[in-house]
């Protein structure tokens, strides 16, 4: 849906943010697949690029952060116009959150030395790294276009990661408690594990801002969750 607003220069600067966002986006995109790529194939330069790459969306953030303050002091937006520049805020926090999850599956490309390397898993890696990925494409393409239905279905679309990521956890505790060598591994796994299924959780969170800023108010409905284990629930920040 398009909005039109009172003066050109006010377009002009919610296309700027629009276009900001946008750019952080493709680069959040491509630092997940890259991350879990450089970790499955081993890759220390590809890990060490991901970990680079992380400074160029913070910088992003930081000028969305500026243009949108400008923006409000300028233009001083009410109603549903300051609702899209308080969206873009939100979307840039969440993909910088992204960029960092991202970062640290990259940091830990270096500690998987172990010859250690189950097919099972990293297929099981592969395929939720798969679904997010494809999640956070999905929901950015709804901010852009303000496809509430189309937020929605992302929203209720994270049960699945997690559903996933628990059964992912148990097959490596089962690992580790057949051979302590397989413990380093596995453990450094779980964590990438976890990052992955906090950038759905962001995913999810990008759905809810587009819901607040079509709908004009906050979501009241739980979020769908999965269950998950203990273990899965310890922060990896």
């Amino acid at each position: 849906m398009a909005f039109e607003h009172t003066t050109k220069a006010f377009d002009d600067d919610l296309q700027e943010l629009t276009r900001l966002v946008a750019e952080m986006g493709g680069l959040a995109e491509r630092q997940i697949v890259e991350s879990v790529d450089a970790l499955v194939r081993r890759d220390v330069a590809l890990g060490a690029r991901v970990v680079a790459t992380d400074a160029e969306i913070d910088q992003l953030q930081r000028t969305i952060e500026e243009r949108a303050v400008l923006t409000i002091a300028k233009r001083q937006p009410m109603a549903v116009d300051l609702r899209e520049i308080v969206g873009a805020l939100r979307v840039a926090t969440d993909l910088e959150r992204i960029g960092d999850l991202s970062k640290n599956i990259g940091k830990r490309v270096n500690a998987l030395d172990s010859d250690f390397h189950p097919l099972k898993l990293i297929r099981g890696l592969e395929h939720m790294t798969d679904l997010v990925t494809t999640q956070v494409k999905a929901v950015l393409d709804a901010y852009a276009a303000h496809d509430l239905p189309a937020a929605m279905t992302v929203w209720k679309g994270d049960e699945e990661i997690d559903a996933i990521c628990t059964s992912l956890f148990r097959e490596l505790l089962t690992y580790m408690m057949e051979d302590p060598r397989n413990i380093s591994f596995c453990i450094h796994l779980m964590f990438c594990a976890k990052n992955i299924e906090r950038i759905g959780d962001h995913a999810t969170n990008i759905a809810e801002t587009v819901f607040y800023m079509i709908e004009g108010q906050q979501m009241l409905d739980k979020r769908p969750k999965g269950d998950m284990t203990t273990f899965a629930n310890t922060p990896t920040a």
